[in-house]
């Protein structure tokens, strides 16, 4: 199921390192420019509750089990959805999401091995059903984007052994294989600005919003 709100939905998603957040930073200026109206959040931590779960769950002294750390951003993404996302949606806004859903089936299911059912039943409840129409794969080779972190910044998640972050990364893959049509997929590993640019021309291809192409000013 796909609720159709008048705004427009847009995830981005990735492996750790991959650059996305300092992408949609980028973005969120051009649009600005263009007088683009939209909002920038992130799941999890884009409420006030949800900065608080956000502490939790990448706080590198926390112990988790998966069913619990699981729970915890299904909690998130279900007031998100109900105080950010769908308002704004609603509102004919651009929501530009940094990770959703999919990161959930990609670090929680594929890494951690949680059913894989289970995890889907959860994102239908936490979200209502709701599904992006679209959602770009900053995609990086999991040492290269490591290799990106600060060595003393590294949260619980990114302090993962090698293969869980392999795990993670062939996760991604194997969604975007599924939903070619809903997934795009940017090879992140490039210079910040042909990614960028890329970036632009696969919202200014899948949506027709007029000057994203232009350079920032």
């Amino acid at each position: 199921m796909n609720l159709k709100y008048p705004g427009k939905f847009v995830t981005l998603e990735g492996p750790e390192g991959a650059g996305k957040t300092t992408q949609l930073k980028l973005l969120s200026k051009q649009l600005e420019s263009i007088g683009c109206k939209h909002i920038v959040t992130r799941d999890p931590g884009g409420t006030a509750f949800g900065r608080q779960v956000r502490r939790i769950l990448l706080n590198p002294e926390t112990k988790l089990c998966s069913l619990a750390e699981l729970l915890l951003y299904e909690a998130d993404r279900a007031q998100h959805i109900d105080e950010i996302i769908v308002p704004a949606l609603m509102d004919g806004v651009l929501v530009l999401c940094d990770r959703y859903i999919d990161s959930t089936l990609a670090y929680q299911g594929y890494a951690r091995g949680i059913d894989f059912d289970l995890i889907g039943e959860l994102n239908e409840i936490a979200t209502g059903g709701l599904l992006p129409e679209l959602t770009i794969l900053f995609d990086i080779e999991s040492e290269s984007g490591l290799a990106r972190l600060h060595p003393s910044g590294h949260d619980r998640l990114e302090r993962e052994a090698i293969s869980f972050h392999h795990k993670v990364r062939q996760g991604y893959l194997e969604l975007a294989e599924r939903d070619p049509e809903r997934w795009r997929i940017l090879d992140s590993a490039r210079a910040m600005s042909v990614v960028q640019e890329d970036l632009r021309r696969i919202l200014h291809d899948k949506f027709s919003l007029p000057g994203l192409l232009e350079r920032v000013v």
